[in-house]
C-alpha cells in the first residue's frame, strides 16, 4: 500500500508550542469501507482554535489525542469511494486535515465545486472563517447600518472579512488593528477600512481613541486582553462586542490581567457575547449567497498566505500564532 504522512501531537505544549511537541508520521493508506471515501487532501487549514485543542482541558471541542493524527479543515479529491453518490474525482470539504490522505465517512463531507470558486476559498472566505465573520458581526453583535465598528486582528482571515462586511452593510466607520504598518495599510488601501493602526506601536486604547474619536458601537474581538479592555472603554452606550477569539492569551502560562474596566459595562449597558460558528450553520445558505455575490462583483477582497508541503504544516501553524499570515493561512499539498 502507498504511504501517507500525518501530523501527531506527542506532548501537551507548555506555553508556546515547540516542534518537539509534534511528530510527522508515515502510515499505510487504508481502503474505504461501506459509506466511506478516501480523499487525497489538496489544501489544509490551520486555525488559532487548534491551539486550545492541544491542551488537556474541557472545552467546546475535545482535546487532540496524544499519538494520533490531529484534526482540521481540509479540501481534497476523492481517489476511492465506497459511498453512494460520491465518485472518484469529486472534491470534498471535510474535517480530517493535518494529513496527506484521509479516510472519511461520506456523511461527514460536503461537496465543493472548483468551477464556482478556487478550492482554498472553501476553507476561508466561503468556509468556516467567512461564516464566523458573517454570523459574529450580523447576528451576534447585531450590527445595523450607520454604526461604527472596531475589528481587532483585522488583517487575519476572520477580521478582514468582518470589517469588509461592516463596510458593505453601511457602517459609518470601520477601524481595524493589525500587527504591522504594512498590514494596517492593507486594511485601508485594499479592504476599505476607514482607519487602521499597528497595535505594536503604542497603547491600543490611545490609538483606538485617535482612530474612532466618537467611539464605537460594535467590537469584533479576535485578540482579547489589551484590545478588549480598550474596546470596552471606547464602546458607546448600548455597545455590543462579539467575542470570537483571544489569540493574545492562547499561549499564556499565567492568568491574563484583565480587562480591568468591566465596571463600564453597567453604566454603558454594554453586551459582551461569546460565540461559536457551529451554532450558526443555519446562516450558511444566506452567507454563501450574499458573500458569493460580493466576490463575483469584486466588492469583497481576500488574501491567503500559502505554505506548501505537509512537512511545513507545523511551520504554518506556528507562523499563524506569531501573526506571520495575511488573510487565511493555507497549507497546499501539491498534486
Amino acid at each position: 500500500m502507498p504511504m501517507s504522512r500525518e501530523w501527531h501531537l506527542v506532548a501537551r505544549p507548555q506555553g508556546w508550542p515547540v516542534p518537539e511537541d509534534f511528530s510527522l508520521v508515515s502510515t499505510e493508506i487504508p481502503e474505504p469501507g461501506p459509506g466511506q471515501v478516501l480523499v487525497r487532501n489538496l489544501f489544509l487549514s490551520v486555525d488559532p482554535y487548534m491551539r486550545g485543542r492541544m491542551n488537556d482541558a474541557k472545552s467546546y471541542a475535545p482535546p487532540y489525542v496524544l499519538g494520533e493524527p490531529m484534526l482540521g479543515g481540509a479540501v481534497g479529491v476523492v481517489v476511492a469511494s465506497a459511498a453512494d453518490g460520491i465518485a472518484v474525482g469529486d472534491h470534498l470539504l471535510h474535517g480530517l486535515g493535518w494529513r496527506e490522505y484521509a479516510l472519511v465517512d461520506a456523511a461527514h463531507t460536503v461537496a465543493v465545486d472548483r468551477r464556482a470558486a478556487p478550492l482554498p476559498a472553501y476553507l476561508g472566505v466561503l468556509g468556516m472563517t467567512g461564516l464566523t465573520a458573517y454570523a459574529g458581526l450580523l447576528r451576534v453583535a447585531g450590527f445595523t447600518e450607520g454604526e461604527s465598528v472596531f475589528v481587532s486582528g483585522a488583517a487575519g482571515a476572520v477580521g478582514s472579512q468582518a470589517g469588509q462586511i461592516a463596510r458593505l452593510k453601511g457602517a459609518a466607520r470601520v477601524v481595524g488593528s493589525a500587527g504591522s504598518d504594512e498590514k494596517a495599510a492593507l486594511l485601508v488601501d485594499e479592504y476599505g477600512f476607514d482607519a487602521a493602526f499597528n497595535y505594536r506601536k503604542g497603547p491600543v486604547a490611545e490609538q483606538l481613541r485617535a482612530a474612532a474619536p466618537d467611539g464605537i458601537d460594535v467590537y469584533f474581538d479576535n485578540v482579547g486582553g489589551e484590545h478588549l479592555e480598550a474596546a470596552i472603554g471606547a464602546l458607546n452606550v448600548h455597545g455590543r462586542a462579539a467575542l470570537c477569539g483571544a489569540i493574545s492569551q492562547y499561549n499564556a502560562t499565567e492568568p491574563p490581567p484583565g480587562p480591568r474596566n468591566l465596571g463600564l459595562l453597567i453604566g454603558k449597558r454594554i453586551t459582551l457575547s461569546g460565540f461559536l460558528v457551529g451554532d450558526h450553520q443555519d446562516l450558511r445558505p444566506e452567507f454563501v449567497r450574499e458573500v458569493g455575490g460580493w466576490l463575483r462583483d469584486g466588492r469583497l477582497q481576500y488574501r491567503e498566505t500559502v505554505v506548501t508541503g505537509i512537512d511545513r504544516a507545523l511551520d504554518a501553524f506556528l507562523g499563524l500564532l506569531r501573526g506571520d499570515n495575511t488573510g487565511k493561512m493555507i497549507v497546499a499539498l501539491p498534486e
